[in-house]
């Protein structure tokens, strides 16, 4: 789906081909009977009229019988073609319609939310680079998709539709056709060729002005679909930063920032209004003069030559205005094409941006040096880093931060420490294959399952249950292992509501405060038993008793698993007995991270008992009586 017409035939050769094809095959022979029923309309319409003027004929002797036959004929072809044929016809077309879109929302999904994290890779192209990252993919996948599918739906009715009634007013119009004077040459043919020539010579013309006016509209759609991305895209970002800009009162920066990028949306939109304007007059005139001057003009002059009557007149001329109006289907459906192309190139850049990702580090290299290189090894051995180096993007970027080899054994606790911004973060992240610039040998443990713990924690609108199961399935854990897990973590009052996705109207994201989403994610840790946990700040939102608890529940649940943690404080946490939780820690000065053991730290209530006047015999009483409570 990375080409215009490979996305128009995807869905069609498909593992649901049956279904595209049944139900194109339906609207094609509707299609057909249609415009077959718009033959017979134009023989009615020629009928009618010609019981209209020879009502008072001496030779009529049923004048209103006629009249009222005719008119009735021609509506009860009126409600056959456009409630029956036509009306169906739309019925299974929008079907169709339906039917596609969800295979190609799938289809896209899939794809940007596969186990390689391409939905997180495609998002790191470079303008410099020459990888320009898809802007809006919301928009893309929602919008652009639905009206890609529904134009093309159209337009491809549209095409049949012209073929077909090419081909049965065309051979009504060769029928009835009669010799004209001074083109004698050409036969009974004259009346058929002149209509066929009128048709030619008006209809081409006024497709190339549309064909300019439709590559303008083209251009301007794709613009104010980025612009109004863009606008939509900062006014969710804002609503999740509301209590942000509340508490720092930056309603007017906000305010100035959403003005800026409406200024955009409204020039392209006033361009896109002129050019509407301009082509809906152009249309409405051509209309004119194609249905009431071209289309009868043809026929004139066999017709005062006496080579028609009148019925064989305004039949033929409302036959020749179908072919027009068929015909000029690509003048009137120019605006929906510019529209379908434009939501086409959207569709296909995201399609060659996924694809573009599908190997993370050939996409990366495209940018700057990456050359990670990810094994396993006997889980005995731990997990082991060699000859690390993190940079940012650019071929020649100086690298931010080395390792030369770190060894973490099974069961060991290691604490990451460095002044902000040294790249602690960007250390765990390489480590998980989410950092992209950079070199060096990851040798994880074969077999153990990792647990990535971020500081921020946003829930999907789902059930408790599932919050708790991921990034699992609900239905790999009975609801007494989940309430199990709930209880450990602290989450204990919330086990009642394990089925529910939201709670007294708000989801779980609006309902757990911060604190809460961190207790969230041990009961997940608790619930996952990983063997490699990686704690990115995830106890950020917790008070001192609240981080030793979380510590304390990983340690209690999980006593073989591997932590790497990084946290804002000098020292690492101790329990409630000042027992240490880590082994070790890596500590990352100038650029360089090196790993050593941990230096126990004597308990603040020792430490004031030693530095009192007291025999050392008396001190370590006082310390077993402190200790013992």
């Amino acid at each position: 789906m990375r080409t215009f017409w490979g996305l128009m035939r995807a869905y069609w050769f498909s593992d649901r081909w049956k279904e595209a094809w049944t139900l194109t095959l339906v609207i094609a022979l509707l299609t057909a009977l249609s415009s077959k029923a718009g033959v017979w309309f134009a023989m009615a319409s020629g009928e009618l009229v010609n019981s209209i003027a020879f009502f008072h004929d001496a030779a009529n002797t049923s004048p209103l019988q006629s009249l009222l036959t005719n008119a009735g004929i021609l509506m009860l072809l009126v409600v056959l073609k456009d409630a029956g044929f036509t009306g169906v016809r739309n019925l299974v077309s929008a079907t169709l319609h339906r039917k596609w879109r969800g295979w190609l929302n799938s289809q896209f999904n899939q794809a940007l939310l596969d186990g390689n994290h391409t939905h997180f890779h495609a998002q790191h192209g470079s303008v410099a680079g020459g990888i320009v990252a898809p802007d809006n993919i919301d928009q893309r996948i929602q919008e652009s998709i639905k009206d890609v599918t529904g134009g093309a739906i159209g337009l491809a009715m549209g095409v049949l539709g012209v073929a077909t009634s090419l081909y049965f007013v065309g051979e009504n119009l060769i029928g009835s056709s009669v010799e004209v004077k001074g083109l004698e040459f050409l036969g009974s043919y004259g009346s058929a060729v002149l209509a066929f020539l009128a048709v030619a010579t008006y209809v081409p013309l006024n497709t190339w002005i549309a064909i300019k006016l439709g590559g303008l509209l083209e251009r301007l759609n794709i613009r104010m679909q980025q612009a109004e991305g863009s606008y939509r895209g900062e006014l969710t970002t804002f609503l999740r930063r509301s209590f942000h800009v509340a508490a720092s009162r930056g309603e007017e920066v906000q305010k100035t920032m959403h003005d800026r990028l409406y200024v955009d949306i409204d020039k392209t939109w006033g361009r896109l209004n002129v050019v509407n304007t301009s082509y809906m007059s152009f249309e409405l005139i051509y209309n004119f003069i194609g249905a009431r001057i071209v289309a009868y003009g043809p026929g004139l002059v066999p017709f005062i030559h006496n080579g028609f009557d009148l019925k064989g007149y305004i039949t033929g001329s409302e036959m020749v205005a179908q072919l027009i109006s068929q015909c000029s289907w690509f003048i009137h459906v120019m605006p929906a094409i510019a529209t379908l192309r434009a939501n086409g190139q959207r569709v296909t850049e995201l399609a060659r941006a996924i694809e573009n990702v599908q190997q993370p580090q050939e996409f990366y290299r495209q940018t700057g040096r990456s050359d990670f290189s990810f094994a396993t090894q006997n889980p005995v051995f731990g997990l082991t880093i060699q000859k690390l180096e993190l940079a940012h993007q650019g071929e020649d970027a100086t690298p931010f931060l080395s390792a030369a080899n770190l060894r973490f054994r099974r069961g060991e606790w290691t604490f990451l420490k460095g002044e902000s911004g040294c790249g602690k973060t960007s250390l765990i992240k390489a480590i998980n294959g989410l950092w992209p610039y950079g070199r060096g040998t990851i040798v994880f443990p074969e077999g153990v399952t990792r647990f990535y713990a971020a500081q921020e924690v946003k829930l999907q609108q789902v059930s408790l249950k599932q919050l708790v199961c991921l990034p699992g399935s609900e239905n790999d854990h009975s609801d007494m292992q989940v309430a199990a897990a709930l209880h450990k973590a602290g989450l204990g009052e919330f086990i009642e509501h394990l089925a529910d996705e939201s709670r007294e109207g708000k989801i779980w994201d609006q309902v757990l405060s911060g604190g809460q989403k961190q207790k969230l994610v041990v009961a997940r840790i608790i619930l996952q038993q990983p063997g490699l946990l990686f704690l990115d700040e995830a106890t950020g939102a917790l008070d001192p008793e609240g981080k030793i608890a979380f510590h304390e529940a990983i340690k209690t649940n999980c006593p073989d698993v591997t932590v790497i943690s990084v946290m804002h404080e000098a020292v690492p946490p101790r329990s409630l007995s000042g027992v240490e939780f880590y082994h070790s820690v890596v500590a990352i000065t100038e650029g360089v991270a090196t790993k050593k053991p941990l230096v126990p730290t004597l308990p603040r209530e020792l430490t004031t008992i030693l530095a009192q006047p007291q025999p050392a015999e008396d001190k370590w009483l006082r310390f077993r009586r402190i200790k013992q409570k």
